[in-house]
């Protein structure tokens, strides 16, 4: 018997290009809107703590290149090498170019590859649910602060992030002519596959998605009745299909990731590695200081629950309640998802891997992690289309159920989005500090989760002390001045003139400029001039020194350097 399980012949025309409509020119507006905030704020952000060596590995890598090989300083640049480093490349050679300074620019790169992400959440929204569906997920993906925040100054986890959604976006597109899939779209999906892995290893997940939805397929055409014959041209045909992407995928990750082809298991070596990195460090967890290899099976979804918006949770939890409900009335187990085609319900099977196995995986292997979520912000993309989806689901039920209610829901949801925009409106340039009124906001995560742990708030720390001296002087800064930085020194000797140089020594030190994280801010004395603060959250603070210098420095706390 022959199946007819999703057999086409490459031509299909996919579900999200059915047609332009006026929620498609609001998306458009939304993408148009981040892109001009994108060139309007890029250059407020401050430097966060891995961006120094991200971009010293990028200039290498460049070298690497560009010296012939000869230059191999790439693979002893502290522990860079088993990442890597597509976005530190492309920044390093925009900075060749650019006019910016080389931090603005990878700002800039950072928030355009962000805004790349957003584009692939509309598309993967409307794959899966048409215009209405793709304009609520990118809605609540720009709302997000975890993934906004962190777009101008993450240059690893959101590149990774907009890979994986892309990637996730071309599987599902495979999904929809299988068994032969357009060269077009193996091709794409191999590059852009490729450039993820170059990225960050952990990319194989994506084709772990692709290998579990390829094996439902096979389980779908041999429950039509396919025999052996049957199933061997099947898998001969997927075979065929995928086989281009393979070279494709490889050498985009080569280009971007020299150490992943000085030898063939070196991709392996460096995620063998990162499923047990040996990080001794500690992280604060609702008060509480855990371990970072120790962490509770509850770590991820905590973070989850207090850091998204609180209207991206309601669709989370309405999504729950709906597959809940059809489980208990057998619509998942019987026909197939009900009336969902074979196709769909592959594209279904990736989206919910996307979204759940990561979280599964924490809950279970528990491996380290850091700075609450930001390393598992490629899973907000699929949970928020999800969310999406779920909302949609509600409205039409809504709809129907009280037909004059109409388009009622849109007022509640404007309300919703507009107080969202305006907290974040209050938290720029710290979108990423973010937490929901589960915990009572960012007043309420404060002592209890790390807040500016990028230390991203001493560039502003740094620009009211400058004014305060300026003002202090007639509107000239004076002297010359020593500071001590309790932090990554970068992240504020960047943004000061010349006449400021670092001391290593808390006693020579004219001003001290600190985080607040880990009382960075107690240890050392002198008189606060400076606190720079969201909703009376305290995150990096300036203490005038001139008056004690040479003084034995009073050790108020435990020093973090």
């Amino acid at each position: 018997m022959r199946s007819t399980v999703g057999r086409g012949d490459g031509r299909s025309r996919p579900a999200d290009v059915s047609g332009w409509t006026p929620l498609d020119t609001l998306s458009m507006l939304i993408l148009a809107t981040v892109l001009v905030l994108v060139a309007a704020t890029f250059q407020h952000y401050g430097i966060s703590w891995d961006e120094e060596i991200q971009n010293t590995y990028g200039k290498k890598i460049l070298s690497f290149y560009l010296s012939g090989f000869e230059d191999r300083s790439v693979f002893v640049h502290f522990n860079l090498y088993l990442y890597g480093g597509s976005f530190d490349l492309i920044a390093a050679m925009a900075n060749t170019i650019s006019p910016f300074g080389e931090y603005e620019t990878r700002h800039l790169l950072g928030g355009l590859v962000g805004l790349l992400g957003l584009a692939g959440v509309w598309h993967l929204g409307r794959l899966f649910g048409g215009p209405w569906v793709g304009f609520l997920a990118l809605l609540l993906m720009v709302v997000t602060p975890a993934y906004y925040g962190h777009m101008f100054i993450n240059p690893k986890d959101i590149p990774f992030a907009c890979g994986m959604t892309w990637s996730l976006y071309l599987m599902c597109r495979a999904m929809e002519t299988l068994p032969r899939v357009p060269l077009r779209t193996a091709l794409g999906l191999g590059a852009v596959l490729g450039i993820t892995l170059g990225t960050r290893i952990v990319g194989l997940l994506a084709g772990l998605y692709l290998a579990a939805a390829l094996v439902l397929y096979l389980m779908l055409v041999a429950g039509q009745g396919a025999g052996r014959r049957e199933l061997a041209r099947t898998i001969g045909d997927l075979a065929l299909s995928f086989l281009p992407m393979l070279p494709v995928m490889y050498l985009a990750m080569a280009a971007f990731w020299p150490w992943a082809w000085q030898e063939p298991l070196n991709p392996i070596r460096a995620a063998t590695v990162f499923s047990n990195f040996p990080w001794p460090g500690s992280v604060l967890v609702n008060g509480e200081m855990i371990k970072a290899t120790d962490l509770p099976s509850y770590y991820l979804p905590l973070f989850l629950g207090t850091q998204l918006p609180e209207l991206v949770l309601a669709g989370i939890a309405s999504a729950v309640l709906i597959a809940s409900a059809r489980l208990l009335k057998g619509g998942l187990l019987k026909g197939g998802l009900g009336n969902v085609s074979p196709p769909a319900m592959l594209k279904l099977a990736l989206l919910v891997l996307a979204a759940l196995f990561p979280l599964a995986y924490f809950m279970a292997a528990r491996p380290l992690a850091l700075n609450g979520m930001r390393h598992f912000l490629f899973m907000l993309p699929p949970l928020t289309v999800i969310a999406a989806l779920a909302l949609d689901r509600v409205r039409v039920w809504v709809a129907t159920a009280w037909p004059r209610l109409g388009w009622g829901l849109a007022v509640p949801l404007g309300v919703t989005v507009a107080l969202q925009v305006w907290t974040m409106a209050r938290l720029h340039p710290q979108e990423y500090i973010f937490y929901n009124q589960f915990v009572g906001g960012v007043a309420g995560a404060e002592g209890r989760f790390e807040l500016d742990y990028w230390g991203t708030s001493l560039a502003e720390a740094t620009d009211m002390l400058e004014s305060k001296l300026k003002a202090e002087n007639g509107g000239r800064l004076g002297g010359r001045y020593k500071v001590f930085v309790c932090a990554n020194p970068t992240s504020a000797l960047y943004f000061l003139p010349p006449n400021f140089v670092q001391t290593e020594n808390r006693r020579d030190a004219d001003f001290f400029i600190a985080l607040t994280l880990s009382d960075c801010d107690k240890s050392s004395d002198g008189k606060q001039i400076v606190e720079v603060s969201r909703f009376g959250a305290p995150l990096a603070v300036v203490k005038d020194r001139r008056d004690l210098v040479g003084r034995p420095v009073a050790r108020i706390g435990k020093p973090v350097n």
